[in-house]
């Protein structure tokens, strides 16, 4: 072996290694590279044997949100930590607390436990600031005000580790699908105030940054892209089995002509279990779909509807969001009946928009039995120079729903432009045949 493939391999077999132990190597989105939602403790006092604290839950995706049945913040005492008290959210087990005989029990003395967001309406006296949402977070993008949950419970110190030293409990998880955590990091101490002008310091704050992959999320995708356009006859579908193919296991979908009424969506609101889709019966088995649609073309505006269809017989698309590519989006106009905001993510390039509904009007997408989607259509100014319709320009390069990339069809199948040789061919056919009819009338 030469010098030079010697090199070659270690160098392949350096990267490869750290490329599988990095931590974050998965979860990375070149459309959002620095999308998170982090944990942080607020040590705020130290009272002997326990200690108060305030954790919050923040949302820093641009696009991704929190959707029912909600956040399920869990962890591992280092200990024999018990919670005492909790306001803004509450465990849903309260564990084995026989040990505690003749005085008040603990609200929990679960090893792991598992806590999730009051229900909106909570007594006054059980709330705190930013709780009570059923665990559901906007996105920073769609609602800046949304994108914060925070609890606070009173806990006793471990007695087998060093009572001076304040202990974070291991392996936190968000209980949401795709999301995984760091270790707790020690941070510089929060400041807070309650009337702008004195700031009080915590103890010490801790935070834990969790991240998402689609990988981890599913096993397959959770959408697909259609495509279609005035100046050709050709719809190109979903690819076969984008999300799954019927008659494997899992691919639970259903007829067209089945009762919908049959079908209906678990009507205990507070339910904190994600309901499994069931789809209906296609070629590609995909909850949701997008269809790409290039409507008109004007002489220095081109049109764009897109569609969004609800495939999912069971669920109900609450605070949804479409994330979409394409190089002419810099010189969006017009947008018609959705909200939608340019993501800067580097620099000047502006390519990516994120579009979603407009509030009480079309910002749920309701379930296929119910004939649920929601379109727009969007007016783009052709930059000269680069505006084209040839070679798939006018198609998106990218979408994503809910924060999830679709299925896009094979390059190879997008409709195309006539065939410009064909159609002079034919224009110089009818016009000879056109020049002949007219000579035999003149004779």
């Amino acid at each position: 072996m030469s010098q030079l493939s010697t090199f070659m391999f270690f160098s392949f077999l350096v990267v490869f290694v750290l490329v599988s132990f990095s931590p974050v190597s998965y979860g990375y989105d070149p459309l959002d590279p620095n999308g998170n939602i982090t944990i942080t403790w607020d040590f705020l006092a130290d009272n002997g044997d326990t200690y108060d604290v305030r954790v919050w839950i923040y949302n820093w995706q641009l696009y991704r949100h929190v959707e029912k049945p909600g956040w399920r913040l869990s962890w591992a005492w280092r200990g024999d930590e018990v919670i005492w008290s909790m306001s803004g959210a509450e465990t849903t087990e309260q564990g084995n607390c026989s040990r505690f005989k003749g005085q008040e029990k603990p609200h929990c003395c679960e090893k792991q436990p598992t806590i999730i967001d009051l229900m909106p309406g909570t007594p006054y006296n059980k709330q705190v600031p930013n709780c009570c949402k059923q665990g559901i977070l906007s996105s920073l993008t769609q609602d800046p005000s949304q994108v914060t949950s925070m609890f606070q419970m009173n806990f006793n110190k471990p007695s087998v580790l060093n009572p001076s030293n304040i202990t974070v409990p291991a392996n936190f998880s968000l209980g949401i699908p795709g999301y995984s955590c760091s270790d707790p990091t020690q941070v510089p101490p929060s400041k807070f105030t309650t009337d702008g002008r004195r700031w009080t310091q915590v103890l010490e704050t801790w935070n834990v940054t969790c991240i998402y992959s689609q990988f981890l999320s599913a096993s397959a995708p959770k959408c697909c892209v259609s495509l279609s356009a005035f100046y050709s006859d050709t719809i190109v579908p979903c690819p076969k089995c984008s999300c799954n193919c019927q008659g494997l296991p899992g691919a639970n979908c259903v007829n067209s002509d089945k009762a919908p009424s049959l079908l209906k969506l678990p009507q205990d609101d507070s339910s904190t279990q994600e309901t499994e889709p069931v789809v209906r019966c296609s070629q590609h088995m995909c909850p949701i779909r997008i269809h790409w649609h290039v409507k008109q073309s004007y002489t220095k505006y081109w049109r764009v509807k897109v569609t969004i269809t609800n495939y999912n017989f069971v669920k109900n698309y609450s605070q949804w969001n479409l994330v979409l590519l394409h190089p002419n989006l810099q010189s969006l106009t017009q947008v018609f009946s959705f909200n939608y905001q340019p993501l800067r993510i580097f620099g000047d390039i502006n390519d990516t928009v994120m579009f979603w509904g407009i509030k009480y009007y079309n910002d749920m997408l309701l379930t296929h039995g119910e004939n649920g989607n929601v379109q727009t259509e969007m007016l783009l100014h052709k930059d000269a120079g680069i505006f084209t319709f040839t070679g798939g320009w006018g198609f998106p390069r990218t979408v994503l729903f809910n924060g999830d990339e679709c299925v896009m069809p094979s390059p190879d199948n997008y409709p195309t432009l006539p065939n410009i040789a064909a159609f002079h061919s034919s224009s110089s056919s009818f016009l000879l045949f056109v020049s002949f009819i007219l000579s035999m009338l003149l004779r």
